[in-house]
Parts: C-alpha cells; sequence; structure tokens
C-alpha cells in the first residue's frame, strides 16, 4: 500500500517542464525532419502526445505519435500470470527516424530496455532517444534519459506516482511511500 508524501509537480509544472522538453527535443534534432515520438504503454502515450502538440505549437509541424506496448518484452514475466497486453500502435515506420521514447518515470531502466527491443523488432532507427517527466535514480542498467522534466532523488520505499488523464482524473506527480 502506497501512502502520500508530497505533491512534486502540479499540472501547470507538468505543462512547463513538457514544453521545456519539446524544445530540447526540437534543438537536439535540428528541427523535426525524420522526428517521430513513441509512448511507452500507459503514461508514456499521453505524454508523447502533449509533446508532439507543444512541437506543433512551436514549430507548425506535426509529428507523428506512436504508442509501444513491451508487455512481451519485459525480463520480469515469470509465466505466474497472463500478462495484459495493450495493442502497440507505431502507424510510420520507424526505419532511419530520430525516434524519441517517451515515458512518466526513469528507474531501474529495465521498461527502457524492453521498449529499444520492441522498437528493434519493427525496423532501424536512426536514433533513439529517450524523455522521461521524472528521473528517480536507482539504476540496474546503463540508461539514461536526454530529456528529463524533473530530477528527483529517492529511496527505493519511495514511490513517483504521475497522474494523467485519460488514466486520472487529474494532472501532476506525487511522491508516495510504500507502509505495511
Amino acid at each position: 500500500m502506497l501512502q502520500f508524501k508530497a505533491r512534486l509537480m502540479d499540472e501547470a509544472a507538468i505543462g512547463r517542464a513538457l514544453k521545456r522538453i519539446s524544445y530540447e527535443i526540437i534543438e537536439r534534432n535540428r528541427g523535426t525532419s525524420s522526428l517521430v515520438l513513441v509512448g511507452i504503454c500507459r503514461r508514456g502515450v499521453p505524454l508523447a502526445q502533449r509533446i508532439a502538440d507543444a512541437i506543433e505549437q512551436n514549430e507548425g509541424t506535426v509529428v507523428p505519435v506512436g504508442k509501444l506496448d513491451i508487455t512481451l518484452y519485459r525480463d520480469d514475466l515469470d509465466g505466474r500470470a497472463d500478462p495484459v497486453v495493450t495493442a502497440t500502435d507505431i502507424p510510420f515506420d520507424i526505419t532511419g527516424r530520430h525516434v524519441v521514447l517517451v515515458d512518466d518515470v526513469l528507474y531501474t531502466g529495465r521498461t527502457v530496455r524492453a521498449a529499444i527491443e520492441a522498437l528493434m523488432a519493427m525496423g532501424r532507427p536512426a536514433t533513439v532517444q529517450l524523455a522521461i517527466l521524472c528521473d528517480r535514480g536507482h539504476r540496474e542498467l546503463p540508461i539514461r534519459a536526454d530529456y528529463v522534466g524533473k530530477n528527483l532523488p529517492t529511496s527505493k520505499a519511495e514511490h513517483v506516482v504521475v497522474r494523467i488523464p485519460p488514466y486520472d482524473e487529474e494532472t501532476c506527480m506525487e511522491l508516495c511511500e510504500k507502509v505495511h
């Protein structure tokens, strides 16, 4: 069970972070040609769409957005339960494109490893970059984000919870702690 500790970001702060990330993506990629965003299911998808909307507002260019389910690429499936798989929807070819993976929280790096593996099964991108709303540390793999909304050192007992529509009724980021 998780117990609320603190609100880290409200809707306005998340909006500012995503707007900043959109500018950083444009700058690093020298524009938007060959750029695509891929949100990692679940909360990475609406974050990717919000970044794409900010890029469109800034540059006047529509950047394609895809949705990636990494369930079957996870290294923690142990056969005890049937995994719930949602549909991957990447309606464009990623080969030769600059792919920005988007997710809410970067922790051990295992989700990102699975996402890269799933992407490589679909094609060979020119580059794969990573945009994260919150980097909380505790990496188990040599993975780092290219774009970070907030760096937040945490203890292993703490959890960062991102709330965002359509999965939640509000937009915020909270720090919670596991209680026994």
